[in-house]
């Protein structure tokens, strides 16, 4: 007969009443509590600094600004790391960077501040301020009969100002696009300036010479599309873009170090771009002097550089809906737009920068429903990324906004992924 090991009745009695003692409640209440700031874990979010040091400490970059907020309020901001490539000179919080693909996002809120005034609608044609591009070509392939392929350039439908915003006009980047017939073209022209100077006049007048690699509002494809959008900014204001978002965005918001180039008092905060990234020496082309900056276009797709605090007042105004320190920017219902995908079943994809799961607004990558992403998050999350290390995250449902910084040969995706997962882990409610 086998012995029971079930606890006796009375047993479990005797243990009911320690529990409840009054020596049982000392000790339960003695236990820490979790310290929260808005909800979020101050241990966790202290797990930050140390996968920031494995980081620096890899050589996946030098170093790195990052900074939280939630609810409005700012539960994390630190340095870590070093400026340069040699480990000479520390980190500091008002380090500069070179916002590169975040530029994208301020010259797309600034449009749609106009498209507020009445200036023009995102279906306008952009031909109506850039007659450059009013006659465009798209490249097509197609087979004869007996299987051999041929190339022609059809006709193009009109490119609208949506189009430039979410990436469907048809353009694209030299270093992302199939035909080599149109990567050598953007090239030979310098449509990118990144081989010499090129004025905006004489850029888009070489542009409209070049067929599309799509037909317009077909399929998304990562391009020069917004810097586009901030030439017919110039055109349709008739300011500079650098003087236009001074006034709509920098200035009111406290963006003191956010411009495109860098004056000579601070230069020495400069992030440097390490020689580990193969775009190392593109990246002198960004970000130096006013005079160097001005022989070219501005570019409205890549041009800024900034500070991860200067670029937070940015997100959380468009996390909190179009408003910050109770100045109103844009109406709650375009802010919403924004941050609706604008793709729907069109072709191409976000996931070489976003990962799974996102779509495309205006000037922001969208997560599309719960799950597929790599990283938690929640349905209607925004975000984006720089090519030189920055990437940003604004999660309306959360009210939470975060920003990284970093500049060097890091693999950007994932990097992006282990910051998000670090930000939302320390989350608790």
């Amino acid at each position: 007969m086998k012995t029971s090991r079930a606890i006796p009745l009375v047993a479990l009695a005797t243990l009911s009443i320690l529990a409840s003692s009054p020596a049982a409640a000392q000790q339960k209440a003695a236990a820490p509590a979790e310290r929260l700031v808005q909800g979020m874990s101050v241990d966790r979010l202290g797990r930050i600094a140390g996968a920031m040091k494995q980081q620096v400490e890899a050589g996946t970059f030098p170093g790195a600004v990052t900074v939280i907020a939630r609810r409005g309020q700012v539960v994390h901001f630190e340095a870590h790391g070093y400026l340069d490539a040699a480990k000479t000179k520390p980190m500091s919080k008002d380090s500069i960077f070179r916002l590169a693909s975040m530029t994208k996002a301020i010259v797309t809120t600034a449009a749609m501040m106009l498209v507020e005034e009445g200036l023009f609608k995102i279906n306008d044609p952009i031909a109506r301020w850039l007659p450059e591009l009013k006659d465009l070509k798209v490249e097509v392939t197609k087979k004869n009969a007996d299987g051999t392929t041929i190339t022609e350039d059809v006709p193009a439908r009109p490119i609208t100002i949506q189009d430039l915003m979410r990436h469907t006009s048809g353009f694209f980047y030299s270093n992302n696009v199939s035909s080599k017939r149109l990567k050598e073209a953007y090239e030979k022209e310098n449509i990118e300036a990144s081989q010499a100077d090129i004025s905006s006049d004489e850029m888009l007048k070489r542009l409209g010479q070049i067929p599309l690699a799509h037909q317009p509002g077909t399929s998304f494809h990562y391009s020069i599309s917004t810097d586009i959008l901030g030439l017919l900014l110039e055109r349709a204001t008739k300011k500079p873009l650098d003087v236009l978002l001074r006034e709509m965005l920098l200035d009111p918001l406290g963006m003191n170090d956010t411009a495109f180039w860098v004056p000579a008092d601070k230069q020495a905060r400069l992030a440097e771009v390490t020689n580990g990234d193969p775009l190392q020496p593109v990246s002198k082309r960004f970000c130096t002097t006013q005079a160097e900056i001005k022989k070219s276009y501005l570019k409205g797709g890549a041009g800024l550089c900034g500070t991860a605090e200067d670029y937070l007042k940015f997100v959380q105004m468009i996390g909190n809906g179009g408003t910050y320190q109770g100045k109103r920017y844009l109406s709650k219902k375009t802010v919403e737009l924004m941050l609706q995908d604008h793709l729907g079943s069109m072709g191409g994809s976000t996931a070489s920068s976003a990962g799974p799961g996102y779509g495309f607004g205006l000037g922001f990558a969208v997560r599309l429903q719960d799950g597929l992403g790599w990283s938690a998050g929640s349905k209607g999350d925004a975000m984006w990324g720089g090519v030189f290390g920055t990437s940003f995250t604004i999660d309306p449902r959360e009210k939470l906004v975060a920003v990284i910084m970093t500049q060097g040969g890091t693999p950007r995706l994932q990097s992006r992924h282990l910051f998000k997962n670090l930000v939302y882990g320390a989350m608790m409610d």
